[in-house]
């Protein structure tokens, strides 16, 4: 099946279309899904600052993340769609570059290298690969017939593997996974045959023994291990488990109150603005908090999705739902890891969490789904 194109022909051409065209469209602007934007980050910075222990600089500060990352978004949007789809080749090699320099000339952080230093100003290469991945097996599909033969599915494999090997080494196990998903997903939208899909299920199963023999380092199996019996070392590992789910049972229904919860504030809980700042939410605005921000998360999701089944073209579909299943994704693993279901693997709760480079990331993604949402309306810059 080739690509096909949606267009909406009017009497007058383009300039009745213009005229017609709603200022949100011309702006390129989805107000569905910036309403909904604007509603979690502005919850964020809530929780935000109770997580932080009222440190207003904290909320200050990632309020200034948050408006560099609007803008990233506003900018993100006015692209063309068939510009990214043209611009992709070029920056998958740049985005693979930075990964490889980081190797070289990166800067390490608690045993960890994976930021390069310009000018002094850091960020994280592997971020970029969050947005760059699934516009590179996207815009290698779009070009074929779909769903996708065996030939091409193993190309985009070894389009996926390639970053995903580099950023191991670094070692980030967590973000490597998120950015395998993100590409993993195109071929999902693609509409991949499910004896693929099955034969990975088994090749994982098959996988999971070596893997945990050869693959994964001390550390890693400690965090697995912790996970099934995190009261083997309460004091140690399995601290964070114990003090997070302590902290999203005292809650209850109710909540203690904004500001009056004993975990985060009297510094029982690790890393409470970060990864465990749902810890913080459920502690203090209790189970209907939590649910409120399930909501707002449902509703991007939900849009996202709306956004990638009326998109008009197979390139902006793949996309759109490549970028709304990986958000999922950050939501599922992160409140996962948090109640103890899943391994900690520090990847932080979407646009609640402190942050800076994860946040524009995510926001740039946005722009680009709204760039999908809008194609083929008003004009671009």
């Amino acid at each position: 099946m080739g690509d096909y194109v949606r267009r909406l022909q009017l009497p007058g051409g383009s300039a009745d279309l213009a005229r017609r065209t709603p200022l949100a469209l011309r702006l390129h602007m989805d107000i569905p899904l910036l309403l909904l934007l604007l509603a979690l980050t502005g919850f964020g910075l809530v929780v935000l600052y109770s997580a932080s222990g009222k440190q207003l600089g904290t909320v200050i500060r990632q309020g200034q993340y948050f408006l560099l990352a609007y803008g990233v978004m506003f900018a993100a949007a006015q692209v063309d769609l068939q510009r990214y789809q043209r611009w992709t080749p070029w920056l998958y090699p740049l985005a693979v570059a930075l990964l490889v320099a980081v190797m070289f000339v990166g800067v390490g952080a608690k045993g960890a290298q994976r930021w390069l230093e310009v000018a002094g100003f850091r960020f994280q290469p592997s971020e970029i690969l969050k947005l760059v991945m699934p516009l590179t097996v996207a815009w290698y599909l779009a070009a074929r017939s779909l769903p996708p033969r065996f030939k091409y599915v193993l190309a985009c494999l070894v389009l996926v593997s390639l970053p995903s090997a580099l950023i191991l080494l670094q070692p980030d196990l967590g973000t490597a996974l998120l950015i395998a998903a993100s590409g993993l997903f195109v071929l999902f939208m693609a509409g991949i045959g499910w004896r693929y899909i099955a034969g990975a299920v088994v090749l994982a199963v098959m996988s999971a023994w070596p893997v945990w023999m050869y693959g994964l380092k001390d550390y890693q199996k400690q965090r697995i291990l912790t996970l099934l019996n995190p009261e083997s070392d309460k004091l140690g590992a399995g601290w964070n488990i114990i003090q997070s789910k302590t902290a999203i049972g005292s809650g209850g229904w109710d909540g203690k109150g904004w500001l009056n919860g004993t975990q985060s504030q009297l510094d029982f809980l690790p890393e409470s603005h970060t990864d465990f700042i749902i810890a913080v939410l459920a502690e203090e605005f209790g189970l209907r908090g939590v649910l409120v921000l399930l909501a707002i998360y449902l509703l991007i999701i939900l849009r996202g999705f709306w956004i990638a089944v009326n998109a008009s073209s197979n390139f902006g579909r793949m996309v759109a739902g490549s970028l709304t299943l990986t958000f999922f994704v950050y939501i599922f693993v992160n409140m996962g890891m948090v109640a103890g279901l899943l391994p900690v693997v520090g990847v932080p709760l979407p646009l609640v969490s402190a942050g800076g480079t994860s946040v524009v990331t995510l926001m740039a993604g946005f722009g680009v789904l709204m760039a999908v949402a809008t194609a083929d309306t008003g004009s671009r810059r």
